[in-house]
C-alpha cells in the first residue's frame, strides 16, 4: 500500500518529505454516529484495525447534541440494538435519549473503539496510481483555539457512515419572518415557549412530538401539514406497529398488510383527515420502502388535536415580520418558528465519486444491495431502514472486508522470507 515504494530515487524521496500523513492498515471510517459504531466492532471482533473519524466532540452527536429532550427510540429496543451486543434488560421497551447514548457508549467501550473526535473530512477521493483512498482532514489543535492542523489519511478502504441524517434541512419561504426561529435541531423543551404561539413546519415525528411537547409546557402549538401523512398507532393488537408490520409481511404481500395496518389505525384513531392530517394514497409500508419516507407513529399528539391545544394548519404561502399567511388565504402571528423539516446527506461536500454515490448522497443502488462501491468503497447507514438496516450493511461490510484483509495478511506473511533472502 506504500505508494512511494513504488517510484524511485530523488522523486519518491521528495514526495515523502513534502508529504504529511497517515497510511492504515485497516479501514477508515467516517462518522460515530451508531452506524460507524456497528462497523467499527464488527471489524473488531474479526480482528482487523480500523480508524474512525468524527467531526463533532463525542460519538453519535445527532443524538447527544441535536435531539430534543423528551425523544425517545420509536420502535422497540429490539429492533435499534446494534450487531453483538443487545440492549440491558432493564431498560425500558422505548429507551429514552440518554439510555439510548448509555448504551452506545458501553458499546463503543466493549469493542475498543476510540474515534478521533473533533476531525472534519475536508474530502475524499480515491488515488488510482497507488490504490489508496485520500482522506484530507481538519481538525482543532488541542489547546491551541482557532489553530487548525490538516492532515491526510490514506487507505485501501473507506467506509462512508456519516448517514442521512448529516446536514440540517432549512426551506425557503418568501418573506422575512423577524422573530426567533430555529432548526428542529436546535430545539430541547417547550419550557421555553409558555404562553407563546409556535409555529411547527413539518409534521413527521419530530414535528408531531414536539407540537406534543410545547402543548405539554403551555404553548400554543400550530402544525404545518403541507404533505399527506401516514398518522399510526405506536402499538397495535398489543405489539409495536412495526412488530406487528414486519410479522404479517413474511406471510402476506406489502399491500395487505398495509390495507390492514391502515384498517386497524382507522377504528384506534379515526378519519384523521377531518383534522388535517390526510393519507397519501399509496399505504405505509410501501411508502416506506420505495421512497423511505416514515409513517409518523402517534405518542398522544393526537389527542391534544382533537381537543384544538394543538392546531393543524396548511401550507405557508408566504412569510410576514411577525407571523405566516398560508394557501387557504388566512394569516397569523406567531412569537416564533420550529423547522422540524429533516436532514439530507453531506457525502456530496466531501467524496468525490460518483459511480457509487448518486447527488443526493445516496448509494445508486437501493438496500440490500447498497453497501459496496468499487475500489474499496462502502456505505453504512444509508438504507431509509433505520437501525436495523444499518446493523445488515455493517456485518456485511466487516465480512468482505475481513475476508480481502486477512488474504492481504497471508500474501505479506508469505513475502518476507524471500525479500529478507
Amino acid at each position: 500500500m506504500d505508494c512511494f515504494s513504488e517510484q524511485s530515487g530523488k522523486e519518491a524521496q521528495d514526495r515523502y518529505l513534502r508529504w504529511s500523513g497517515e497510511c492504515l492498515d485497516g479501514p477508515i471510517i467516517v462518522g460515530a454516529g451508531p452506524s460507524g459504531l456497528a462497523t467499527a466492532a464488527c471489524l473488531h471482533q474479526k480482528g482487523v484495525p480500523s480508524l474512525l473519524l468524527e467531526k463533532s466532540d463525542c460519538i453519535a452527536s445527532l443524538w447527544q447534541r441535536r435531539a430534543y429532550d423528551r425523544l425517545k427510540l420509536h420502535l422497540p429496543k429490539q429492533f435499534c440494538e446494534l450487531p453483538l451486543m443487545p440492549f440491558p434488560e432493564h431498560f425500558p421497551t422505548y429507551p429514552d435519549k440518554q439510555q439510548f447514548a448509555e448504551y452506545l457508549e458501553s458499546y463503543a467501550q466493549r469493542f475498543n473503539i476510540h474515534p478521533r473526535f473533533n476531525v472534519c473530512v475536508e474530502s475524499a477521493s480515491y488515488d488510482t496510481n497507488c490504490g489508496v483512498w485520500r482522506v484530507r482532514t481538519r481538525s482543532q489543535e488541542e489547546g491551541m483555539p482557532g489553530n487548525t492542523r490538516e492532515k491526510e489519511y490514506c487507505s485501501r478502504w473507506l467506509i462512508v457512515a456519516t448517514g442521512e441524517n448529516a446536514e440540517a434541512i432549512y426551506p425557503h419561504f418568501p418573506g422575512n419572518f423577524q422573530k426567533p426561529i430555529i432548526h428542529a435541531s436546535a430545539y430541547k423543551s417547550g419550557v421555553h415557549y409558555k404562553g407563546q404561539n409556535v409555529l411547527i413546519v413539518g409534521c413527521g415525528n419530530s414535528g408531531m412530538e414536539m407540537s406534543l411537547d410545547l402543548s405539554d409546557h403551555n404553548a400554543n402549538a400550530f402544525i404545518v401539514a403541507r404533505n399527506n401523512v401516514h398518522l399510526l398507532p405506536r402499538e397495535m393488537l398489543g405489539m409495536s406497529t412495526f412488530g406487528l408490520g414486519m410479522l404479517l409481511s413474511k406471510w402476506l404481500p406489502l399491500w395487505l398488510v398495509d390495507r390492514l395496518l391502515l384498517l386497524v389505525a382507522y377504528f384506534m384513531l379515526g378519519n384523521t383527515s377531518r383534522y388535517g392530517l390526510r393519507r397519501p394514497e399509496m399505504g405505509p409500508l410501501e411508502l416506506k420502502n420505495k421512497f423511505g419516507k416514515t409513517p409518523v407513529l402517534d405518542v398522544g399528539t393526537l389527542a391534544k388535536i382533537r381537543e384544538g391545544k394543538i392546531k393543524v394548519v396548511p401550507a405557508i404561502e408566504s412569510l410576514t415580520s411577525g407571523g405566516a399567511r398560508f394557501v387557504d388565504g388566512k394569516e397569523r402571528e406567531f412569537d416564533a418558528m420550529i423547522l422540524a423539516t429533516g436532514y439530507r446527506s453531506n457525502v456530496p461536500l466531501w467524496l468525490k465519486e460518483r459511480q457509487f454515490f448518486a447527488e443526493d448522497g445516496f448509494p445508486r443502488r437501493p438496500f440490500p444491495n447498497g453497501w459496496k462501491g468499487e475500489n474499496g468503497l462502502y456505505a453504512v447507514g444509508f438504507t431509509r431502514k433505520g437501525l436495523l438496516g444499518a446493523s445488515q450493511d455493517a456485518t456485511r461490510i466487516a465480512q468482505d472486508i475481513a475476508m480481502l484483509w486477512k488474504a492481504e495478511a497471508v500474501s505479506k506473511r508469505a513475502s518476507t522470507p524471500a525479500a529478507a533472502n
